[in-house]
């Protein structure tokens, strides 16, 4: 097969998108494969040092301000004219959209081409550009069951995140390899990659009062903020600027405390972690708490929302889970309920039958 893919902005979008591309490779060796994303965010570092040819897009987001609007609409007439360009020389058999506003012009362009196209969408709530294209694209496939609706019920298929199957597939850490005891309950708090300046203030007083507690706490500031932390010296606590085996180490925590990203959710579900989940109330259409409330109504995860986090709310949350083993059971396995291990194999499924039944229209 030859392919497009298009994601970007976030690693909510690119990680899954590379899962995807991760699939199709484990299935066909042989197919070609070129990712459109754009010039200057994550993922044009992340997507080539991997080895996947990439082409780089100059494009912005909407915003509030009239005057970078009326510049992101110039970039966006320019690069439908490149896309265009790209996708009638690379002829793919099948173009896929990710996620970001990068995939708008994609998917837009090569349905107009008589393309098949297919996207994913990750979130709860749909972003705008998948909003927008659904009435050009071949097939939609969604994370989380309460995005169904959104979508009409003849494009719409329930699939779960790619990144479930990844982190399926992770083998466990050796806790001894973090610093921490083999015995002790472990409780993981992490906001995102980046991590979250305001959780943070708040982690800096907080993290005193997990001293004598008999379970250990690993924090992931972000390395923006991780010299905040210089001054936390509790024996009980580690502090570290970020994970490159977050996967890995997710396989042995009993306790998550994160944000509710698509991404995150696709993990601890397909893992079966329990959660306290703190949704950035920052994100387009609140989506994260729309995306923890899917776990929170179906008892996997407590909700514990950014205006409310502090010491004593946290930590009687914590205590209160680590101390109940019958619970921490109930809500590993409604996780599990939640999760699909499957995702890849079914996205490929999907593409593939887009790509046997019909081609290219015009082929």
């Amino acid at each position: 097969m030859k392919i497009i893919i298009s994601a970007g902005g976030t690693g909510g979008h690119i990680y899954p998108a590379l899962s995807i591309i991760n699939k199709i490779k484990e299935h066909d060796k042989n197919s070609e494969i070129l990712y459109i994303g754009t010039t200057n965010r994550m993922e044009h570092e992340i997507v080539p040092s991997l080895g996947i040819p990439y082409v780089g897009i100059k494009m912005s987001g909407l915003s509030k301000n009239i005057f970078k609007d009326v510049k992101s609409v110039c970039l966006l007439a320019t690069s439908l004219v490149k896309i265009r360009k790209i996708i009638k020389e690379y002829n793919p058999d099948i173009v896929i959209g990710v996620g970001g506003y990068i995939t708008f012009p994609v998917i837009y362009e090569a349905s107009k081409l008589g393309y098949k196209t297919f996207i994913h969408e990750q979130n709860s709530i749909p972003g705008k550009s998948n909003k927008l294209l659904v009435k050009y694209v071949s097939k939609v496939a969604v994370s989380l069951p309460g995005s169904l609706k959104y979508f009409p019920e003849d494009k719409v298929i329930l699939t779960g995140n790619p990144r479930s199957s990844e982190a399926v597939k992770a083998k466990p850490i050796e806790k001894y390899e973090l610093g921490l005891t083999k015995n002790k309950k472990f409780v993981l708090i992490v906001m995102g990659s980046l991590g979250s300046m305001t959780i943070n203030k708040e982690l800096e007083h907080i993290a005193t009062n997990f001293k004598n507690k008999n379970y250990e706490v690993m924090i992931i500031t972000g390395k923006n903020y991780f010299d905040n932390f210089k001054d936390v010296k509790i024996k009980n606590v580690k502090i570290v600027p970020f994970l490159n085996n977050m996967l890995n180490v997710l396989k042995v925590c009993d306790l998550i405390v994160t944000r509710a990203g698509a991404s995150t959710i696709a993990e601890i579900t397909a893992i079966g972690v329990p959660s306290i989940l703190v949704p950035s109330p920052y994100v387009a259409n609140n989506h994260q708490y729309y995306n923890a409330l899917e776990l929170v109504n179906n008892k996997a995860s407590v909700l514990l929302e950014e205006k409310d986090f502090n010491a004593k709310n946290l930590i009687s949350k914590i205590d209160e889970l680590l101390s109940n083993e019958k619970l921490l059971k109930e809500m590993h396995n409604n996780a599990l309920k939640l999760g699909n291990p499957n995702s890849s194999d079914l996205i490929y499924k999907e593409i593939k039958k887009l790509v046997g039944s019909y081609g290219k229209d015009n082929k």
